[in-house]
């Protein structure tokens, strides 16, 4: 991983999950190789998923690259800030993006704050598997 793979993780990725990657990659144990891929996937999905205003139009059949997390609630990330670093002399950027947030009620399409979601200690989901929001409705449907 280079300098910016590790820039995309530490903006898109809680703190302490970070440290637990982090724990994981540097170990000897018998996950390092499986935190290792894992990481991998992450940097990728990261590089390649769409950007704002990628998909729009397609409403609910954009597909949520990322999971958040929290309780009850969860956030789908279908877009991220087109060049986030460059937003601000911080270099932090706004790290904000476009996805379905569902506190408990329905979700609704709208921009999400990546930046408020960490401070608000969400986890990203690891496993999640990219699929289009109408896919999430429908199995949270019939669940």
């Amino acid at each position: 991983m280079n300098n910016h793979d590790l820039h995309n993780l530490t903006t898109f990725v809680p703190r302490a999950q970070l440290e637990v990657l982090h724990e994981h990659l540097m170990s000897n144990g018998e996950e390092r190789e499986h935190f290792k891929a894992l990481a991998r996937k992450l940097v990728e999905i990261l590089a390649t998923m769409p950007q704002t205003y990628d998909q729009e139009g397609l409403g609910m059949n954009a597909v949520a690259h990322l999971h958040y997390f929290k309780g009850g609630a969860d956030w789908y990330i279908t877009e991220r800030d087109s060049d986030p670093e460059d937003a601000h002399p911080d270099d932090r950027g706004q790290i904000q993006a476009f996805g379905m947030a569902d506190l408990g009620y329905g979700g609704e399409l709208g921009y999400i704050s990546i930046k408020e979601l960490l401070a608000n200690n969400v986890e990203l989901d690891f496993y999640w598997t990219p699929k289009p929001l109408n896919q999430l409705i429908n199995s949270k449907a019939t669940a």
